[in-house]
C-alpha cells in the first residue's frame, strides 16, 4: 500500500473490513466481520423511509510514542444512545461499541496514518432501522455497523482561517426538533447551503436560530465559539448538537485560566470577539478568519492568522490526543495490540 498520508482528503477511502451487529428479536447479535461495503437492506426499512438513522465520528491519533489513542470515545456512544431514544431506536450498548471501535482499528491497522503527517483514521459509526414497515412507526430490527477510512484535514486550508457566510434563508433544525441529536435530516437539510456557500467560494456556512434568526446556531457541521476579555463563548441552544470537541475545548479554556460562557450568542455580537472558529471532531478547530452576511452586505474580519488563544487550544488538545501533551482529564484510550 503507497498512500500519501501528509495528503489525504477527508473523505472515504476504501479499506479492508468493517463490523456490522444486527438488533433482532429485542437483543443484539455478535459481531460479524465484512470485506464488502454493501449492505442488503429490504426495501421497506424504515431508515429509507421515515429516516430511523444516526451516526457518530471518531477519530484513531497515532502518537509519538507509536501508541494509538481513542479519544473520548464513551461520549460518542453516549451521544449515539441519545439519538437512538430520539428516533426510538435500539440503543447500542457500550460494551458493543467499544468492542466494536477495537476489533475494526486492530483489523484495518495498516491504515492509521504515522504520527506526524495530520491525518489520522477516522471510524463511522452507524445506526439505523433494517426492518420493514409501511406505516409510520419505529422498526423492530436495527443495524448496528462500524467502518474506517484514513482522512486528512475536514477543511483543505488545515489549520488556517476560513471565510464563511451566514445562512437566513434556511434553517438547519426546529427549536424542538432534532438538531440535538447526530441524525442525517439535520445533514440532509444542511447540503443546499453548504452548496451554495461553496460555489460562492465559502468554506462553510453560519446558521442562526430558526426562530428569531437573531443568534448564533451552528457553524456547518461544527460548533461555534468565539474569545474576548480572556473568555471562551459558545452558544446555548436546545437545537445544537452537544460536541464532544466543543466540551474538551471548554475543559482545555478553564485549565489555560480563560473563563468559559456558554450562552446564547446573539449575531450582533460577532464583530465584539478577538477571534472565532469553529470546532468539531473532523476539523478539531478550524479558526474563522472572516463572516460574510449577504443581507447587509457587510463581514466581519478576524485576521487572516489563527489567534493566539485558538492556536493555543488546538495545539493543546492536538497533543492530548497524539500522547504530547499530559492527559490529566484521563480522555485517552488506548487500543493495545497495533
Amino acid at each position: 500500500m503507497d498512500l500519501n498520508w501528509s495528503e489525504l482528503p477527508f473523505g472515504y477511502f476504501k479499506t479492508d473490513y468493517n463490523l456490522r451487529s444486527y438488533y433482532r428479536d429485542g437483543k443484539w447479535g455478535e459481531l460479524e466481520i465484512s470485506s464488502s461495503e454493501n449492505i442488503s437492506i429490504h426495501m421497506a426499512a424504515t431508515g429509507l423511509h421515515y429516516g430511523q438513522e444516526a451516526f457518530e465520528g471518531l477519530k484513531a491519533y497515532r502518537g509519538a510514542d507509536g501508541k494509538v489513542r481513542l479519544f473520548r470515545w464513551e461520549e460518542n456512544a453516549k451521544r449515539m444512545r441519545r439519538s437512538a431514544q430520539g428516533i426510538m431506536m435500539a440503543e447500542v450498548p457500550d460494551e458493543l461499541f467499544k468492542k466494536a471501535l477495537h476489533r475494526v482499528a486492530k483489523l484495518n491497522a495498516r491504515y492509521i496514518p504515522p504520527y506526524g503527517t495530520g491525518s489520522t483514521l477516522y471510524f463511522r459509526p452507524l445506526l439505523f432501522g433494517s426492518g420493514p414497515q409501511v406505516g409510520v412507526k419505529p422498526a423492530e430490527e436495527y443495524l448496528f455497523m462500524i467502518f474506517v477510512t484514513p482522512v486528512g484535514p475536514y477543511f483543505k486550508e488545515g489549520f488556517k482561517p476560513v471565510a464563511i457566510e451566514v445562512v437566513r434563508d434556511f434553517d438547519r433544525a426546529a427549536p424542538l426538533g432534532t438538531g440535538h441529536i447526530k441524525v442525517g435530516g439535520n445533514y440532509a437539510a444542511s447540503l443546499r447551503p453548504g452548496h451554495r456557500a461553496h460555489a460562492n467560494g465559502f468554506g462553510s456556512v453560519l446558521f442562526l436560530d430558526a426562530k428569531e434568526k437573531k443568534y448564533i446556531d451552528e457553524a456547518g457541521p461544527a460548533n461555534f465559539y468565539g474569545i474576548k476579555n480572556n473568555t471562551y463563548i459558545t452558544p446555548q441552544s436546545d437545537s445544537i448538537l452537544p460536541s464532544i470537541t466543543n466540551m474538551s475545548l471548554e475543559q482545555i479554556a478553564r485549565d489555560l485560566g480563560l473563563k468559559v460562557e456558554r450562552r446564547r450568542v446573539a449575531f450582533d455580537e460577532l464583530d465584539s470577539f478577538e477571534e472565532a472558529g469553529a470546532c468539531g471532531t473532523a476539523a478539531i478547530i478550524s479558526p474563522i478568519g472572516r463572516i460574510y452576511d449577504h443581507d447587509s452586505g457587510k463581514s466581519v474580519d478576524y485576521g487572516p492568522e489563527p489567534g493566539p488563544v485558538s492556536r493555543k487550544l488546538y495545539e493543546t488538545l492536538r497533543g492530548i490526543q497524539e500522547g504530547t501533551v499530559e492527559d490529566t482529564h484521563g480522555w485517552t484510550s488506548i487500543i493495545e495490540g497495533i
